[in-house]
């Protein structure tokens, strides 16, 4: 049996559909399911072994990228998303996707009274140079908690498209944190694997350490703002054209199917 994905379309997602053939060619049987369906149907989520949130511009990013789909999350699906993430079931939140994990605080995963306790926090903001960036970018995984990013060794190339990706932390002592839990999960590098070390536009929108992606502490739930569904295939390469290929986000999906697999 092929462990079913749920990927979550809101009103503006549109990298739904990219995600299921990512999805498709990893192994699992996608089922895209508009939000306000599943709001009918809660218990529908457990009936599945994969989460996905994907891109896009959910409530035309009203009040901030991510921030009106990260209430919803809050505020309709609160004990079904905890329930589904407790049972350590995979969970990726790809650009849009990643704001509202970040937003409604499943990522980094920190409760809400410990982030009031410690006055610490993270955010996704805007990009340093002040404008939206569409480019392709170069990933090192990193972390061996993450699930999804675990034993991969080759970088991966794929796309961005976004405004608001800017990934901070409210206390510089919690990054530091992040990375003493193995939750930075993919960095922004230079094309030969060196780290960008802030530099624009190998680090393209000012993450604090080049911070392209984070998991929770169990390493189940992924938030990216790069786009690894838009690289699965060879031809999808910039430079297919000249003899040119490797480096997808396949391998990124299959390792997240792979796990619901086995569970």
């Amino acid at each position: 049996m092929k462990p079913k994905a749920l990927i979550l379309q809101a009103h503006g997602s549109n990298r739904d559909y990219d995600v299921a053939e990512a999805l498709t060619l990893a192994g699992a049987d996608p089922q895209p399911v508009p939000l306000n369906e599943l709001r009918m149907k809660k218990s529908l989520l457990s009936t599945f072994q994969l989460l996905v949130v994907p891109g896009g511009f959910s409530y035309a990013d009203a009040l901030g990228a991510g921030k009106l789909l990260a209430l919803d999350l809050n505020s309709y699906f609160k004990e079904e998303f905890s329930a589904f993430v407790e049972a350590g079931k995979p969970v990726i939140g790809i650009c849009n996707g990643f704001q509202a994990l970040v937003k409604s605080g499943i990522l980094p995963g920190e409760t809400k009274e410990e982030r009031r306790k410690n006055g610490m926090g993270t955010t996704l903001t805007f990009n340093a140079e002040g404008h939206f960036e569409c480019r392709w970018v170069n990933l090192a995984p990193m972390s061996q908690t993450c699930i999804w990013t675990k034993g991969l060794d080759d970088a991966i190339l794929c796309p961005i498209a976004h405004g608001e990706g800017n990934f901070q932390t409210s206390d510089s002592s919690f990054v530091n944190t992040l990375s003493s839990q193995d939750q930075i999960a993919l960095t922004y590098t230079y094309a030969d694997g060196s780290p960008a070390n802030g530099d624009y536009p190998t680090n393209p929108n000012g993450s604090v350490l080049d911070i392209a992606g984070i998991c929770n502490p169990q390493g189940n739930v992924l938030g990216l703002m790069p786009h690894p569904e838009n690289h699965i295939y060879p031809h999808q390469h910039p430079q297919w054209t000249r003899g040119v290929k490797g480096n997808s986000g396949l391998a990124l999906f299959e390792n997240g199917v792979k796990y619901a697999n086995a569970l």
